[in-house]
């Protein structure tokens, strides 16, 4: 409109040109005028809100707020706290051992020469089986004595049945009778103890009897087995001269074994008796045999500063061998409501350990936290997280730089 109105007073050359000239110069006043008008209509816009939420969120302490461009070049991921029952489970080296209570060390209780052998090593036996015979010089002393003693006894014994008969008819004295009462008890005390000796040499009761009806010496000692099982040692030949210290045989049986293992101090807490665990042996790295704890030390070893442990497994198959290498496993379950978080998420933090929370898009809360023990993959968090929070897991370090480079403190 403005135009039009300079077009109506220059059409048609009516104005001279000093009136040109000051027309000219009103318009470039107008238009500047406009000029500033629409600047400060500019400058009282509202400042843009993102721009100072950015800057107010950049300064709170621990936070990190990433631009478009730094998230574009930091791959990361986010996990959430979880909250609930944790399953651990603890190893322990251990070793394969017989029981013990199912063990027996075959010896002899008297000196002998070895006559003959009747069983091998890995032989099952049962129980009074014949392993090994020997023949005793001192064996048959000491039969002959016994057989002696008998004899003196049986002497003495009728020597008495005369006397008391003789003394009821008035034929010998009271003294007479007596000395010979004392004989016949000195006889039979005598008796008495060398049938003690045999039996402390191992002499069966059955020996003994045909000894009191045969009267013939035979010196032969049987080795027998104690209880049902398995040879596992021999250490005994045919015409050797055995000593009484010699072990000769050890039968065991190995339908049920021991698991010996050492506990680490900071381990002790997870062990209870009569609990079920799981055994795993090298020589069978893909099957788990289960026993039950039965005894648990009850002092430390000072050097290794571990407790032993010991398993009782069941060995049907034979499976399970002395002195096999295992590990023994302990499962032990947390609280409902432990929390936890991927290894992969904790940071070395200036004061101790942290991880980074997200609290809202490319903007990340460096928090300390304080753990318990590992679990595998995940760590146990006492303090510093609450369940469900965004944890980074993935690009964690790279943000953990950035902190640096900003020099950012991670909250408490």
């Amino acid at each position: 409109m403005m135009l039009k109105s300079w077009d109506r007073l220059m059409g048609g050359g009516r104005l001279n040109q000093n009136t040109t000239r000051l027309l000219s110069q009103i318009m470039r006043g107008l238009v500047a005028c406009v000029i500033v008008a629409v600047g400060v209509a500019c400058e009282n816009k509202p400042a843009d809100t993102s721009t100072v939420k950015q800057d107010s969120s950049s300064t709170r302490p621990g936070w990190l707020r990433l631009t478009p461009e730094e998230l574009s070049r930091i791959e990361l991921e986010l996990v959430p706290v979880t909250q609930g029952q944790i399953l651990s489970h603890r190893q322990f080296p251990a070793t394969v051992q017989a029981n013990q209570n199912e063990l027996a060390e075959v010896t002899t209780l008297i000196r002998g020469r070895v006559v003959k052998v009747h069983v091998d090593v890995g032989q099952d036996v049962k129980k009074g089986t014949l392993l090994a015979m020997l023949h005793s010089v001192d064996l048959g002393v000491a039969e002959g004595e016994y057989l002696k003693a008998e004899a003196r006894l049986e002497e003495a014994e009728r020597s008495y049945a005369r006397a008391k008969e003789l003394y009821e008819n008035k034929a010998v004295s009271l003294a007479e009778l007596q000395r010979r009462e004392a004989a016949m008890k000195a006889a039979r005390a005598e008796a008495r103890e060398t049938k003690n000796r045999l039996e402390l040499l191992g002499v069966p009761r059955e020996e003994i009897d045909r000894l009191d009806r045969e009267h013939t010496i035979k010196a032969d000692v049987p080795l027998r087995a104690p209880f049902n099982g398995r040879v596992i040692t021999r250490n005994i030949t045919r015409g050797e001269v055995v000593e009484t210290e010699q072990k000769l045989f050890t039968v065991a049986n190995l339908t049920e074994v021991w698991v010996i293992g050492n506990v680490p101090e900071k381990d002790v807490q997870f062990i209870r008796k009569d609990r079920k665990v799981d055994v795993i042996l090298a020589a069978y790295p893909h099957a788990i045999f289960t026993g039950t704890i039965t005894y648990i030390g009850d002092v430390l070893d000072p050097a290794t500063r571990t407790m032993t442990l010991r398993v009782t497994v069941p060995n049907p198959d034979r499976l399970l061998k002395p002195e096999m290498f295992a590990l023994v496993r302990v499962y032990a379950a947390s609280g409902p409501d432990t929390l936890s978080l991927p290894l992969a998420a904790i940071q070395d933090g200036p004061v101790g350990k942290m991880v980074f929370v997200q609290r809202e898009p490319g903007a990340f809360e460096a928090r300390a936290v304080k753990l318990g023990n590992e679990e595998g993959d995940v760590v146990r968090v006492l303090e510093g997280v609450k369940a469900g929070e965004q944890v980074v897991t993935k690009g964690s370090f790279a943000l953990k730089s950035q902190m640096e480079r900003h020099k950012i403190e991670p909250t408490q």
